[in-house]
């Protein structure tokens, strides 16, 4: 039985009682601290403790119902299971009507404990996630913009505030519904252009026709239905921000007349023999490389390297799932203003889902998923749809889960090379927890080093 991340705080005098019964925990998945007095929980456990208390009641000193008291005063929805003698048994009611969780009177059967910390660990996980998504929400209502803690993220934040107030061209490199327009709308924004107009325009949601007269603009006359004059997007952005969308759908000819505009910083439009100089700053964004040829295709080179003066990639969900809470929080809470509701709790079902979904739509999906839950629709439609995906299902659920765990912990020590800290910034989780996780799955991080991935080598299988 594998519990996930379930971690225990198990209090108890008895060396031989805490010794068997941490053993017992650990091989059904839990992850123990073992504590010998009442003291020694109140140093780990606080409001941030992600999981359980167990706690016997007769101890020196501090005795279990004090521990209660003391943790109930730090955090009431931190659940705590006491364990009684027979005689303790009416004190240990009196505390259940107290707010203890659940008490286990001696001698007890190890299954009823695993069962009680099972459902103790699920209740605490749901207001832990519940916690994160009300203070993503609160963070949304202040309007904090590009919203996450995985390193990547954080380094795009620094970057975009470095660079805001200069003068250059930049291409964002992102899959479908990671934001590049946040990261554009930002970088205009933390600049000093921020007075001037931010204009954007989606180069692929336009014909050749159409758009050449939105990029460029024209003078009256200048063909047939030409009857006024038009300012293009490109003139009319200068002083401020440019945005060009899906820039790698631009048709070859409109490409020929952008390159000119980016080196000479001026415009004449069709019909004048005025040339207009520019304060121009130019955003594109595409969702392929267009560093490499065969995903380039008929994208100008030269029109690429010039644009290329400052890449910023923006890391596709998949890669940052330590944020996805906190995102949907934002969104949820940006969703129930929106709609006029309270902020929606999370089940076990919506949580469930934002941990196990791919997210191929990325930040999009994930804003769009938010919305059905702020309007009580549920994930079951979805996690129909993934269930065919998830790994070895004819496994228990817990079993499943903790299979993707591992093979997300895996995918983070080889993308950050076996380097831990890169691994848990990237995971959003504490550092005890992840050596926990290490430890529980077997994973050495030294075997991702230099290169190294250990689901390469002989005799080694994909988790």
């Amino acid at each position: 039985m594998t519990q996930g991340s379930a971690l225990v705080a198990l209090v108890d005098d008895d060396a031989d009682l805490l010794h068997a019964t941490t053993q017992l925990l650990e091989l059904a998945g839990f992850s123990v601290v073992a504590l010998d007095a009442a003291e020694a929980a109140l140093a780990v456990v606080d409001e941030n403790f992600e999981g359980v208390v167990v706690s016997d009641i007769r101890m020196p000193g501090m005795n279990g119902l004090q521990l209660f008291d003391r943790i109930k005063a730090v955090d009431a929805d931190l659940p705590v299971i006491l364990v009684t003698g027979h005689g303790d048994v009416d004190l240990a009611v009196a505390a259940l009507k107290d707010g203890a969780y659940d008490f286990i009177p001696k001698p007890y059967a190890g299954e009823r404990l695993v069962e009680a910390l099972t459902r103790a660990t699920e209740k605490r996980r749901l207001v832990m996630e519940n916690r994160r998504l009300r203070e993503a929400a609160a963070l949304a209502a202040e309007g904090m913009p590009l919203i996450g803690e995985a390193l990547a993220i954080r380094r795009l934040r620094d970057t975009l505030r470095q660079i805001a107030d200069m003068d250059v061209d930049v291409l964002v490199e992102g899959e479908t519904g990671t934001g590049k327009e946040v990261v554009a709308d930002l970088l205009h924004r933390w600049g000093r252009r921020r007075a001037k107009p931010f204009v954007a325009l989606n180069c692929g949601a336009l014909p050749e026709t159409v758009i050449d007269s939105e990029l460029f603009g024209h003078e009256a006359g200048a063909f047939t239905g030409a009857q006024r004059r038009r300012i293009g997007r490109v003139e009319h952005s200068s002083g401020g921000t440019l945005f060009l969308d899906e820039i790698e759908s631009m048709p070859p000819a409109l490409q020929v007349k952008l390159l000119r505009v980016l080196e000479t910083r001026s415009l004449t439009p069709l019909g004048s023999n005025e040339t207009r100089r520019l304060d121009l700053r130019v955003v594109a964004a595409t969702k392929i490389d267009l560093g490499r040829p065969d995903q380039r295709g008929d994208f100008r080179e030269d029109l690429y390297f010039r644009l290329n003066v400052v890449t910023l990639r923006i890391p596709p969900l998949r890669e940052r799932r330590g944020d996805i809470p906190m995102l949907f929080g934002h969104f949820l809470g940006k969703a129930a203003e929106r709609f006029g509701r309270p902020v929606a709790a999370v089940n076990a079902a919506v949580s469930d889902y934002l941990q196990s979904h791919d997210w191929p739509g990325n930040v999009r999906e994930l804003a769009h998923f938010a919305d059905r839950v702020a309007l009580g629709l549920g994930p079951e439609d979805e996690a129909r749809a993934t269930t065919a995906h998830s790994p070895e299902p004819s496994a228990a659920l817990p079993e499943r889960v903790g299979q993707y765990e591992a093979q997300l912990i895996r995918e983070a020590l080889r993308d950050h090379g076996g380097d831990v800290r890169g691994a848990i910034d990237a995971l959003g989780v504490p550092r005890k927890t992840f050596y926990d996780k290490l430890k529980r799955y077997g994973i050495a991080a030294s075997e991702f080093r230099n290169g190294g991935d250990p689901d390469t080598l002989p005799g080694r299988g994909q988790t």
